[in-house]
């Protein structure tokens, strides 16, 4: 009887924005459907500004202390976000277009 390991293939590690380490480029899955309204009307300027799936995303610079606000390279603009923003945004790590 042959085993079939399905669990052998290389999974894709979903992560939020907010803990991506720094100069690592990733990709966005997706950005959270948040139950605040608030929230909600954050999730919408995000996905406005180009927070999308499949758009390249990398965090370029950190603040101190608490590494907050975070420094976002998406496309060819920089955006200054708060972690609390950073961590509605799921990424994977790695981009295939970016630059």
């Amino acid at each position: 009887m042959r085993n079939n390991d399905l669990g052998s293939a290389p999974t894709t590690t979903a992560l939020s924005l907010d803990q991506l380490p720094s100069h690592q480029w990733a990709t966005v899955l997706d950005v959270a459907r948040p139950d605040s309204a608030d929230d909600r009307e954050l999730v919408l300027r995000l996905t406005e500004i180009g927070f999308v799936p499949g758009e390249a995303v990398r965090i370029v610079a950190t603040g101190t202390p608490g590494r907050e606000p975070l420094a976002v390279r998406l496309g060819h603009t920089t955006f200054a976000l708060r972690r609390h923003e950073a961590a509605l945004i799921h990424v994977t790590p790695g981009a295939a277009n970016h630059g």
